[in-house]
């Protein structure tokens, strides 16, 4: 079945009108053949079109008017028009490799999708691009794209990425990129002795080289669960070391700022964490370009809180509660939710619980991680008050699923009141917590 084949036509819709039917194969636009979605988003931008359809042995043309950048209202088999590409890499700290066995197969998959990375955000290593989908991202002028760079000296890289044969291309296609005026994100994912020092200073320069294309680089620890049996072997950074990551990046992002105007390099919260050291302020994070990689998360998070407070009724009345997070960010949310209470003359009677992750091993810190049994076990039993809030970004995406299959519900009413996830968001949380 072809995936360019219409499923549906939403009614009252730019295609509905022009008599677009379900089952008809969207074959070109303006004579554009149609192979996926960027294609499909790309050419049906413009305010008048037509449209080459098919059925069977049938071909018919529609001709159709819209506003600009108005969505047709069609929709096809997969959102991609095409199946997601998977990665071609075996890299030495891909965090998919460090699953546990039996858990919901789309786990387990790994994406290297351009279009994914278009469309979504998703970052993707470049290792299987074709030179027509490289030229055609050129050509339709794809940007944003996030890339995984980890290091551009092509050895190495390959070393990391674990593809000899096309691990090594990054920086020679993003050049092409940046010639072509496409804007990048880069994340480097630093391993102690890997891509660190003398390594992560070269990527940095050598990214720096192509700004303003290049807008963002973030730099971010190692992840490491305890399923790594017959996986290379690294270690996560000790506290001095991440210290000495931290200042390096910090060290070029001011030559950034003094020759660029941007500082174009950041540590994510994780590695100031690690480190032990207070997160730079708000103004250091500029545009918060990154924070989908945890760069600046927890600053803005402080900031909204903060906002939000400025205006808030005083001795507001809160029935006790607690907080469920991950180690890592559990001081730092104590603090700022302190700041928030005093500014509004209301005492607070809550607890803050920092779940240790048992599933996926001690190392992983992150609330992103946790998962609804190790939550159950931590929590069950202790003084929760009339409610537990938790970070949204426990739950997949869309859903009120934990990564172990658990459900919001089953959570509650294990521990027998309401569990609530709050989105990462500093006015959101304030009306979790103070109920205004």
């Amino acid at each position: 079945m072809s995936r360019t084949k219409i499923q549906t036509v939403a009614p009252g819709s730019p295609a509905h009108r022009a008599g677009v039917r379900p089952g008809e194969t969207l074959a070109a636009i303006n004579g554009h053949p149609i192979i996926d979605v960027l294609d499909y988003k790309f050419y049906s931008y413009d305010p008048d079109l037509v449209l080459t359809l098919r059925e069977g042995d049938q071909e018919r043309k529609v001709f159709l008017d819209k506003d600009v950048g108005q969505d047709l209202g069609l929709e096809f088999e997969t959102y991609l028009m095409d199946r997601a590409r998977s990665c071609a890499n075996k890299c030495v700290f891909c965090f998919v490799d460090q699953m546990p066995k039996g858990m919901r197969d789309t786990l387990y998959f790994k994406d290297d999708d351009a279009r994914l990375s278009f469309l979504m955000g998703n970052y993707i290593t470049l290792t299987n691009l074709s030179k027509r989908e490289i030229q055609r991202i050129c050509d339709l002028h794809i940007s944003p794209i996030n890339i995984s760079v980890h290091a551009t000296d092509p050895e190495i890289r390959r070393e990391l990425l674990g593809n000899k044969r096309r691990g090594g291309e990054c920086l020679e296609i993003m050049q092409k990129f940046a010639q072509a005026g496409i804007v990048m994100n880069a994340q480097i994912v630093s391993c102690p002795g890997l891509n660190d020092g003398s390594v992560l200073q070269k990527s940095m320069e050598e990214l720096a080289a192509l700004y303003p294309q290049v807008k963002s680089v973030s730099i971010v620890p190692v992840g490491l669960t305890r399923y790594r049996e017959g996986l290379y072997p690294l270690r996560p950074y000790h506290q001095d070391e991440a210290r000495n990551v931290v200042a390096q990046v910090e060290a070029f992002g001011d030559r950034c700022v003094e020759q660029l105007g941007s500082r174009m390099f950041w540590c994510s919260d994780e590695f100031y964490l690690q480190a032990g050291l207070d997160l730079p302020a708000d103004e250091f994070y500029e545009e918060y370009t990154q924070l989908e990689n945890g760069v600046g998360m927890l600053r803005l998070l402080a900031v909204e809180l903060h906002g939000a407070t400025l205006g808030a009724p005083e001795n507001i009345p809160v029935e006790p509660f607690s907080i469920a997070t991950g180690v890592a960010a559990a001081p730092f949310l104590r603090e700022i939710i302190d700041r928030a209470a005093a500014k509004c003359h209301t005492k607070l009677t809550y607890q803050m619980y920092p779940i240790v992750n048992r599933f996926f091993g001690e190392t992983i810190t992150v609330a992103g991680l946790l998962t609804g049994q190790d939550l159950l076990a931590q929590l069950k039993g202790r003084d929760l008050g009339t409610r537990v809030l938790l970070p949204q970004n426990t739950l997949r995406h869309g859903e009120t699923v934990f990564l172990d299959d658990m459900t919001l519900e089953e959570l509650s009413q294990g521990l027998g009141v309401p569990v609530i996830p709050v989105n990462q968001d500093g006015f959101d949380l304030f009306e979790a917590i103070f109920g205004v």
